[in-house]
């Protein structure tokens, strides 16, 4: 999964697709941006309008609307998955009826009516774990015991989609790396990742040019390539089926040479049975 931040104030790329002082979305180089991430391998592009970051203030739904849908419109001939990540139910429809494949929810359903879109919608659904708002989360996170904890939220979250009507293929988990977490809580949860797996679902990992690498490596943020790709193959170790980046070409070389690993060792292992 491609990064595509339409946003003046994401911690990584922010501004480099949006100018807010003319309000406007340079549509050339996020279809170029786009077509690079595709080339490169990637399956599926997550589109947002709203950055997350901590600290980061709440945009207008009119204003994300403005940033995210022309976007939807300008890649939807392409041949790959489209994601838009909003924690808001109109935007989410807006997004729907504007050709987006998968909703990525960092709010796991938290806006009035979002679940039931989802149900009555033949699309893809992300429920992560975040521990407040992105405002605040990352004041003064504590768990109990975070796996434990994140896993609790995560099957509550499952379980008010099935009371909703969604249907189970319709859905994607994500712990919520860097999502009102501190350092030690995100290594925690990265190491038992595979402990999600007993849910049912697949599981979405982001960890791309994350504070948290900063904290391990001193590497500011458009130097954290080598971990943030560290940290990716950390993940599809452990069983995540999805890696969101912002660095597609990087990671795939990684992916490959762990597939070539993998794909050796089941031959192994089936020949010495």
């Amino acid at each position: 999964m491609g990064v595509l931040n339409i946003t003046p104030d994401s911690f990584s790329d922010g501004g480099r697709f949006y100018d807010p002082g003319a309000a406007r979305v340079d549509l050339g180089a996020v279809v170029d941006s786009a077509r690079k991430m595709c080339d490169a391998g990637a399956a599926i592009l997550d589109i947002g309008g709203e950055s997350t970051r901590p600290g980061a203030q709440a945009v207008d739904q009119d204003e994300e609307l403005a940033r995210v849908i022309p976007v939807l419109q300008a890649l939807r001939g392409m041949d790959i998955m489209l994601s838009v990540d909003t924690r808001h139910t109109r935007v989410a429809a807006a997004a729907i009826e504007a050709g987006a494949h998968i909703i990525n929810d960092v709010s796991a359903g938290a806006d009035s009516g979002m679940l039931e879109l989802i149900a009555g919608h033949d699309v893809g659904y992300v429920l992560m774990h975040m521990q407040g708002t992105p405002r605040d989360m990352q004041t003064a996170p504590a768990y109990d015991e975070v796996v434990e904890d994140v896993k609790a939220y995560l099957q509550s979250r499952l379980q008010a989609c099935k009371e909703a009507g969604i249907q189970p293929r319709q859905l994607v988990l994500d712990p919520g790396f860097g999502f009102g977490k501190t350092l030690q809580h995100n290594l925690q949860l990265l190491a038992r990742l595979r402990v999600f797996k007993s849910l049912g679902c697949p599981l979405l990992a982001g960890l791309s040019r994350k504070s948290m690498l900063a904290k391990l490596t001193g590497r500011a943020v458009d130097q954290r390539v080598h971990g943030s790709v560290a940290a990716a193959q950390v993940a599809v170790q452990r069983g995540a089926d999805i890696v969101r980046v912002h660095d597609v070409a990087a990671t795939m070389d990684m992916l490959q040479v762990w597939r070539a690993v993998r794909d050796r060792d089941e031959q192994l292992e089936g020949a010495a049975q």
